[in-house]
């Protein structure tokens, strides 16, 4: 009965955490170059189990069997479907059609990548990020309006990559320039989350927690029973 409550504590965990993500996701159903995030579970591996209740003197091991406590988190991977382009007209929006990440200079010198291709012009007239980010062109400088050979960078593992948030990722692996690739000006790439989705899987999270609850009221139920009127008998 103890081990089932820290089975069901874990679940919980779990279920919470995969409610963030979802949660997270459907947030930035809106936002430009977006990639949803996804996690991966795996079943704890299972355990033998026995007891000393065999023999004539209840002193005697007796195997059980298997039994599995639970699922556990293995991980998270970012989904590499592309999203759709929408037009916007603006002269200071791009969007890349194939494979490969915008190169911007964060103020610290390292290099970020990002699909989100919604930059302003500063006053250098100089392609920058909504963050004041610097966007680098083919050369490894910063481009400057009319320059759009930008500098593209792809990766051959892109789960490697590190997000770092606002649609913006590092990465210790070294990347390759792409030449030629195709970009876009005067469209965007909207987040490729899928809303139905997300929220199917938003309702698939709820079921689970209330299965849960219900096995813990149960397994407390018994718990009291066994704490309040075993020591009766």
């Amino acid at each position: 009965m103890i081990r089932a409550l820290d089975t069901l504590r874990q679940n919980v965990d779990i279920l919470q955490k995969r409610q963030e993500n979802v949660s997270g996701n459907i947030a930035n159903v809106n936002t430009t170059g977006y990639r949803a995030k996804h996690l991966f579970q795996s079943t704890l591996r299972e355990a033998q189990l026995h007891n000393y209740q065999g023999g004539p003197n209840a002193n005697q091991r007796t195997e059980i069997g298997g039994f599995t406590f639970g699922n556990q988190l293995d991980g998270s991977y970012l989904d590499q479907t592309k999203g759709a382009l929408h037009q916007t007209g603006r002269a200071t929006d791009f969007a890349i059609t194939n494979d490969g990440y915008f190169t911007v200079r964060m103020p610290n010198g390292q290099e970020a990548y990002t699909r989100n291709g919604n930059f302003n012009l500063n006053e250098q007239n100089q392609y920058v990020t909504q963050e004041g980010y610097t966007v680098l062109n083919a050369a490894g400088q910063p481009a400057v309006a009319g320059d759009n050979n930008f500098r593209i960078t792809a990766f051959d593992d892109e789960q490697a990559l590190q997000n770092m948030g606002n649609t913006y990722f590092t990465s210790n692996a070294q990347g390759r320039q792409l030449a030629g690739a195709d970009v876009r000006q005067g469209y965007l790439e909207q987040s490729n989350v899928s809303t139905a989705d997300e929220m199917v899987a938003l309702i698939q999270t709820g079921r689970e927690f209330e299965a849960n609850q219900k096995a813990l009221s149960s397994n407390n139920e018994t718990l009291g029973k066994a704490v309040n009127e075993l020591g009766k008998i």
